[in-house]
């Protein structure tokens, strides 16, 4: 009798059977689209307990100045990083263990890698899910570390790098499961009539990890656009390499961390994930992506990496990049419900999302609002008068502008003002004032008009508080423009106001055939900016901005390939 050909290494299905219904319901929830959440943030932060929030900032105050300990993976030197809070301009003064050079993180990567590239999916996928069962426990120590590093004010640092990023990160391994048991994983008897004989075929099936995974990370959000390309690798058997942008370590370092703590008690290498941090100084993230042991690299930043990454030969590449967001505005029921919603977006975390709206195009002639007619200056009143209210409020502002993470963003709004051209300034950029950070790096955002002959301008990512309306001489040369701007230069989110079921068709076919999601006429508590796991699906591939999407199963189905053992069984 022939035994299974690929029978797994060291599997142990204790962790998966304790968290069996939480995949099957992530999985469900994958395919359903509605909304589910495994990690919700409301009704309040409390959910993760009463005294969590002071006794984890008590953590995170004391990390600070001092050796990050809780990493297990091996290291040969330590590295004092350059992070530093856009809220008190301070350094965090935090050192890592590291690796003297790139070469170090990929032999011992390599050298954990064979164990959990056989093991079955089942021991991988309770492994994972309980580790972010426990990075539960470590959500406010997660959110400190992200508002220092990145500048989110607390509550979207709260939200973004734990909840939503652990729900992400759940999506990822639920579509790893599923693509991983899609066909039969044991043996099978393959039995085909011949005429007085019987062709007869014992057939294995498996599933190979393509090898060692690379997550370049980014500054504004190192946890939330990280965590599903390290899940995805991971899930589908390959060991992984997380490289932090150089400003924003310590977030992700705290996940990091509790995923070779998990990894070790279950008798596999906390080396098959590694922590590799480096300085603007030295970097070492093209030395690890060039490497030939390197086949997956996840990257999460700006045009210029991000198409070198892409251009690397023999790398499988998932990117997100720059993209310049457009807001289609037809018609609108109600003006300042519009501006209010639009405002919003516009202020959340001083516009450093790759979500958050730039270019308002906004026919010259006007628009009708409530059934009647107002001008284009009506509308960008009511929109100055939002941002103004929103941004100027002592408790409101502070809380959804939060910090400008570096200095090269805060320079942009000077230089946006300079270039303002044959346009005009709407609404000119202030200092923000914190009054619990005196010395925070932070500015209202700067309102410009632009005419739309200049493309030179606008069609540019302007990273940061900054955002255009456009007078456009219809509705429709503002859905050209938009979708071409998306084909051209890429975008990844895209907000219309429009009252009619036609222009609401005409929009949703112009972006689609761009790659870009839409959302309409939103107010209230939804927002552009926003992207739901198990719901929505974050970045298309479909334009410039990146060639990869949070998440589908192309997301995961990339990073392993299926091969097959026959073994005749004639006489």
């Amino acid at each position: 009798m022939v035994m299974n050909l690929f029978s797994p290494v060291k599997p142990n299905h204790s962790l998966f059977d304790k968290h069996k219904s939480v995949v099957e319901q992530a999985i469900d929830s994958v395919h359903k689209r509605e909304y589910f959440a495994q990690y919700p943030e409301m009704p309040s932060p409390k959910v993760y307990g009463e005294t969590a929030e002071s006794e984890q900032k008590a953590i995170f105050e004391g990390q600070v100045n001092n050796f990050f300990s809780r990493l297990m993976q091996s290291s040969d030197s330590q590295l004092v990083c350059e992070e530093c809070s856009p809220y008190t301009g301070k350094p965090l003064s935090i050192s890592y263990p590291a690796c003297s050079n790139a070469r170090g993180y990929i032999q011992h990567a390599m050298s954990a890698a064979p164990d959990w590239m056989r093991t079955d999916v089942q021991t991988r996928a309770g492994i994972l899910v309980e580790a972010l069962e426990r990075m539960k426990d470590a959500f406010f120590e997660i959110a400190f570390a992200t508002m220092h590093t990145t500048g989110q004010a607390y509550l979207m640092s709260f939200q973004a790098s734990g909840p939503h990023a652990a729900d992400r990160a759940l999506e990822a391994i639920a579509i790893g499961f599923q693509e991983l048991t899609r066909f039969p994983q044991q043996q099978v008897s393959w039995d085909k009539p011949a005429g007085k004989v019987n062709l007869k075929l014992l057939k294995f099936y498996t599933t190979v990890p393509r090898g060692l995974a690379l997550a370049i990370g980014c500054s504004t959000f190192p946890v939330w656009n990280t965590l599903p390309g390290v899940f995805a690798s991971l899930i589908t058997g390959n060991p992984v390499i997380v490289k932090p942008h150089p400003k924003a370590i310590y977030p992700i370092a705290i996940v990091v961390a509790i995923i070779q703590k998990v990894l070790a008690e279950n008798g596999f290498s906390p080396d098959l994930v590694m922590l590799a941090v480096d300085t603007e100084a030295k970097p070492i993230a093209k030395q690890l992506a060039e490497a030939a042991e390197i086949k997956i690299i996840d990257f999460t930043g700006g045009n210029s990496f991000g198409q070198y990454v892409e251009s690397l030969p023999g790398k499988v590449t998932f990117t997100e990049m720059a993209g310049v967001n457009s807001v289609i505005i037809d018609s609108v029921r109600d003006l300042n419900a519009m501006a209010q919603n639009l405002a919003f977006s516009i202020c959340l975390y001083s516009g450093q999302m790759c979500t958050a709206p730039q270019n308002i195009f906004v026919p010259a002639s006007g628009i009708k609002a409530g059934g009647e007619h107002v001008s284009l200056a009506q509308v960008e009143e009511a929109l100055i008068q939002a941002i103004k209210g929103l941004a100027e409020h002592p408790k409101a502002g502070p809380a959804v502008l939060g910090a400008i993470q570096s200095r090269a963003t805060h320079e942009r709004i000077a230089e946006a003002d300079k270039s303002v051209g044959k346009g005009k300034v709407l609404l000119a950029s202030q200092p923000l004032t914190n009054p619990d950070f005196p010395d925070i790096l932070a500015a209202t955002p700067l309102l410009l008009e632009i005419p739309a002959t200049e493309q030179a301008v606008y069609k540019k990512e302007m990273f940061g508080p900054i955002a255009y309306i456009i007078p456009t001489s219809d509705t429709q040369e503002s859905i050209k423009l938009a979708s071409d701007l998306a084909t051209a230069c890429g975008a990844i989110s895209c907000a219309a106001y429009t009252t009619e079921d036609d222009v609401m068709l005409q929009i949703a076919e112009a972006m689609a055939n761009s790659g870009t999601p839409v959302s309409f006429n939103l107010t209230g508590g939804i927002y552009v900016n926003q992207s739901a796991a198990f719901s929505d699906f974050h970045v298309t591939g479909g334009n410039p901005s990146g060639n990869a999407s949070l998440t589908d199963p192309e997301f995961v189905l990339k990073r392993f390939t299926r091969t097959q053992a026959r073994v005749n069984l004639a006489d």
